[in-house]
């Protein structure tokens, strides 16, 4: 019978820079993200939750959906942070298919840098994975309430 060590055998990693994410000024770095497959729909269907965030004032800005494409995040990101704030200078978002295409094509025609967190190191984008626990910890006492 073999025994499983207590130890494993680590991978080592030189140490390199921290960068922390901040912002200079009000409104001109966001984080963005998708809440979604919700399990419970809402009354309209609706089970994404596109979340952004501005990494300065920590400002937030939701909107949910049925169905969510790229076509509508790049609608998002125009109507809920480029009209209202004015056009920002950093986008952060996961590698995911909602932030291609329509939303390159965007950031492209506005001159906006985009960078994209890895799915091994959701951290990068914090302040939005921060952001989506309170929407979470909300809804869920929202569901709680309503079948009470």
């Amino acid at each position: 019978m073999s025994r499983v060590s207590d130890t494993w055998d680590l991978i080592h990693v030189p140490p390199s820079e921290l960068h922390a994410l901040t912002s200079p000024w009000p409104f001109s770095v966001w984080g963005i993200d998708i809440i979604g497959k919700i399990s419970s729909k809402s009354s309209r269907g609706h089970e994404f939750i596109l979340v952004a965030i501005d990494y300065f004032t920590k400002w937030v800005k939701v909107a949910s959906y049925a169905r969510l494409t790229s076509s509508k995040v790049a609608s998002f990101i125009k109507s809920h942070i480029i009209y209202p704030y004015g056009v920002l200078h950093e986008l952060i978002s996961n590698r995911g298919v909602h932030f291609r295409a329509e939303v390159n094509i965007l950031l492209q025609r506005y001159g906006i840098q985009h960078h994209r967190s890895s799915a091994s190191r959701p951290q990068t984008n914090g302040a939005i994975e921060a952001a989506n626990k309170n929407i979470k910890k909300i809804l869920r006492r929202m569901i709680e309430t309503s079948r009470n």
